[in-house]
């Protein structure tokens, strides 16, 4: 079972309110729709998706606690996820600049786009520190293995949450299918799809 009747209420409940709070994912997988186009966002959302089940199969295995005892290494990913992103919203934003016209559907290639999402995520501690501080909360030992309880409750929590960046996909896809493609409304969406990026990277690069 997927976790214990008492637990299960809660548990349910608590994901379904972080699945749809704003946050990097979803501001990632808006980005992407903004600069890419929707078919090659859903990679990115996949990659993403990839990315969190890693961390899931850490959280597991209890390798994610290695954060709270080496502070170094949490400061170290950060910086190192933080600088991934910053670097590809300025890429984009120097797509958007460039004097060749460039369709929106252009650019990277799905794969490459899938790769990004897994790196992002994977280059975001907090996303291990999130696992290993929610699942164990709804976490019976009577019901079976932890380990196993944990791998659960974590790919559920994480398919929750790639259903939220399909969802953000798809309407920041119908708000840019509804503008005008001109050449300087395409840029202009490249480039806010960049800034995104840049403020995604800033933010968790000073955060704590």
């Amino acid at each position: 079972m997927l976790a214990s009747s008492e637990h299960l209420i809660p548990f349910l409940t608590a994901t379904a309110i972080f699945a749809i709070m704003p946050g990097p994912a979803l501001l990632f997988s808006a980005s992407q729709t903004m600069t890419h186009g929707r078919a090659k966002a859903l990679m990115a959302a996949a990659g993403l998706h990839i990315g969190g089940m890693l961390h899931v199969l850490a959280a597991a295995l209890g390798l994610s606690t290695i954060f709270n005892y080496v502070p170094e290494l949490y400061t170290a990913v950060k910086i190192a996820g933080a600088i991934y992103l910053i670097w590809l919203g300025i890429n984009i934003i120097r797509a958007s600049n460039a004097t060749s016209p460039m369709v929106i559907n252009g650019g990277k290639s799905a794969p490459r786009l899938f790769s990004e999402g897994v790196i992002v995520e994977v280059l975001n501690p907090k996303t291990a520190l999130f696992f290993i501080a929610f699942l164990p909360q709804f976490v019976d030992p009577a019901m079976g293995p932890v380990w196993l309880q944990l791998l659960l409750l974590g790919w559920f929590v994480n398919v929750a949450f790639t259903l939220a960046d399909v969802v953000a996909i798809c309407f920041t896809s119908k708000v840019v299918s509804s503008l005008n493609k001109s050449h300087i409304k395409t840029r202009l969406l490249r480039f806010t799809g960049g800034g995104i990026l840049v403020g995604l990277g800033a933010h968790l690069a000073i955060s704590k």
